[in-house]
């Protein structure tokens, strides 16, 4: 007996004693991009949900419309992106009815932080990026950590090609080590901005077996949530 008073059992099997293992959590893959402008965001998912070797749809949505200038990117454990993204929309629905405003994309933002840390001792397995115009009609970018930590951005990566797709925005959009003088930058347009987006998850496509099929990309702009799809390789 130690101190604590639990028997320590060695790593070999003792009669009557039966070891279960718990192992919680699946990946099912899935990338996200999001990308945003003065008065616009640009935010994109594959449409691959899979385990392993395994796809188990070619189509599935990884976007959700929390309103009409907020959408959230979710991949990961697919059981914990359903049951978060349904917890912030009850919230939103909640926040309406109480109100009678509709929630701003910073308020989302903080908002979703919050009920990721309540979850710090068993966290939501996802890869979570929140894109919308904030209250100046600018648009934002809003990535996490796996317990809820925020941090605002102009355009972002996530999901399981996360480490692909981050350093073509850095190089395109970000313009990183190129020596260009700020005000010599191009200004980012929406069709530059989905161009880019295309581009990174058609060069993701080939190096990630979790991303892949298709493209989802949402147009948010003060006019409302653009729709578009982009073709990429099945295999």
């Amino acid at each position: 007996m130690n101190s604590l008073g639990i028997e320590q059992f060695p790593d070999y099997k003792v009669p009557g004693v039966q070891h279960v293992d718990f192992h919680p959590y699946e990946s099912n893959g899935g990338s996200v991009v999001a990308i945003a402008g003065d008065d616009f965001v640009v935010i994109a998912a594959d449409t691959r949900l899979s385990s392993g070797y395994t796809i188990h749809s070619r189509d599935q949505s990884k976007l959700f419309q929390m309103s009409s200038r907020t959408v959230l990117g979710s991949t990961g454990c697919w059981c914990d992106t359903l049951s978060l993204t349904g917890l912030v929309k009850l919230r939103m629905q909640m926040y309406e009815h109480t109100h009678l405003k509709t929630m701003t994309t910073d308020a989302v933002a903080q908002m979703l932080s919050i009920i990721m840390y309540n979850r710090r001792f068993f966290p939501y397995y996802v890869s979570n990026i929140l894109a919308g115009l904030d209250k100046d009609g600018k648009g934002v970018v809003y990535s996490y950590d796996p317990i809820g930590h925020c941090e605002r951005a102009t355009y972002r990566a996530g999901g399981t090609a996360g480490s692909l797709l981050q350093p073509v925005l850095d190089n395109q959009i970000g313009y990183k080590n190129q020596n260009v003088p700020a005000d010599q930058l191009p200004k980012l347009t929406k069709e530059r901005a989905v161009a880019v987006a295309s581009d990174t998850f058609i060069s993701a496509a080939e190096r990630d077996i979790y991303t892949g099929d298709s493209v989802l990309i949402n147009i948010i702009t003060k006019d409302g949530i653009e729709e578009k799809t982009l073709q990429l390789r099945k295999d």
